[in-house]
């Protein structure tokens, strides 16, 4: 059967007939240089012309299936992955906005996290292709959840870790049954290893900006924001940038529908990065890749070497995306914010996002009655640690009232 897609180059252009399975350019991954973002990412190209055809209500009574690099629907895992909830919030801390602030809580995918939209997709592909053990390095939700979709899918999973990964994240992987390998290293060593271990043993590699098909995978979360904005865009979206992986799913989506005719422009979408780890943003537009040593509380988004810094910069270039760093004080605070006034608890990664929103309200940079929205990618129960800095336990009482009305005084 001929495949609905190719795969092209998207540093040289190159065009490779999809069939056997490919994770790279092969002529541009061979000039890679030691310490620089990955060369020969490739994307996944669609005969858009004859899906032109298609309305968008078409595309998505078909669960976008004519869009994604799966054959059949029985292909996924019996979860519900997708279709978080856009929640519009009309105020915080008591202040009314002149704007419409919209919140993508995908922290709701079945490992809590944005990354299933990832695994799905590599997983679905992975059955259809008789494959049975997938691996994938990962801080933690990236692990998390291919480890929670094999699981569904009866496949097997091998999870490179960093050891220094929080344990809340470790815990979930091994609780899927997955097989841990924790990695004296940072991600980057994790990330190698993981690659190498695939080849030796002929496994299947879910990496990020490895595996064309994560991207694939990520992008259908712009499907649903125009979907369920009942079919118009946004001005702003605010999305959290490590690797550059998300942000590029984001972008993809959206250029998928343009490229069908169905939105005639993009949106304008902000990358927010840890000042901590902002080797993305920082970058963009020089001449030679500099890298500093990560250093923040945001562990989802703390990346030495984007590996897809190539894409996502031509991504933000092309379409005049903007860039904000934040730091781990915003993230925390913006952290408390989101969860009292929203009742949504985001891991610091996530709160990122909501940061780069208020950092850009905070300058006037959010016209009046625009439409925002920012995307939350993760669960706050995955990293508790990082926010026990917002608070402190109360000492118990005394069982009874007069404790309790002591305890209680200036409190209520």
């Amino acid at each position: 059967m001929a495949s609905k897609f190719i795969y092209e180059c998207s540093d040289c252009g190159l065009q490779i007939p999809a069939g056997d399975i490919i994770y790279l350019c092969p002529e541009c991954s061979a000039r890679q240089l030691p310490g620089q973002p990955p060369l020969g990412v490739l994307k996944v190209i669609y005969d858009y012309p004859v899906l032109s055809k298609l309305s968008f209500r078409e595309l998505e009574e078909n669960k976008f299936l004519h869009l994604l690099p799966v054959n059949e629907l029985k292909s996924f895992p019996n979860l519900r992955v997708g279709q978080t909830p856009l929640y519009e919030i009309n105020s915080l801390d008591g202040a009314t906005h002149d704007f419409e602030l919209y919140l993508k809580d995908d922290s709701q995918n079945p490992t809590f996290s944005f990354k299933d939209r990832a695994s799905a997709v590599v997983s679905a592909f992975a059955k259809e292709n008789g494959i049975d053990t997938i691996a994938a390095a990962s801080t933690g939700n990236a692990g998390s959840s291919l480890a929670g979709i094999c699981a569904s899918q009866g496949q097997k999973a091998v999870i490179f870790v960093p050891a220094s990964a929080p344990k809340a994240k470790l815990t979930q992987i091994m609780m899927y049954g997955a097989l841990l390998v924790p990695v004296d290293g940072n991600y980057d060593k994790a990330f190698d290893l993981s690659i190498a271990a695939s080849k030796r043993f002929g496994w299947y590699n879910r990496n990020t900006a490895y595996n064309p098909l994560t991207i694939e995978g990520k992008k259908t979360v712009s499907f649903e924001i125009y979907s369920q904005m009942k079919e118009h865009l946004p001005d702003f979206v605010f999305v959290p940038v490590g690797d550059g992986v998300i942000i590029s799913g984001v972008y993809k989506g959206f250029e998928d529908l343009l490229l069908l005719g169905i939105i005639e422009k993009m949106p304008i979408i902000v990358a927010v990065q840890a000042s901590g780890s902002s080797n993305l943003i920082d970058n963009i537009g020089k001449e030679e890749f500099r890298s500093t040593p990560s250093h923040t509380i945001a562990d989802s988004i703390s990346v030495d070497i984007p590996r897809n810094f190539n894409m996502a910069a031509a991504y933000l270039i092309k379409y005049h995306g903007q860039t904000i760093t934040v730091t781990d004080d915003d993230i925390l605070k913006a952290s408390s914010i989101l969860a009292r006034n929203t009742g949504i608890f985001t891991e610091p990664a996530a709160a990122a996002a909501f940061a780069g929103f208020l950092d850009h309200k905070s300058r006037n940079l959010v016209p009046k009655a625009s439409t925002n929205v920012v995307l939350l990618t993760g669960c706050g129960l995955k990293d508790l640690n990082s926010v026990q800095s917002l608070f402190e336990l109360p000492q118990p009482v005394s069982p009874d009232m007069v404790s309790v009305e002591k305890f209680l005084t200036g409190k209520i």
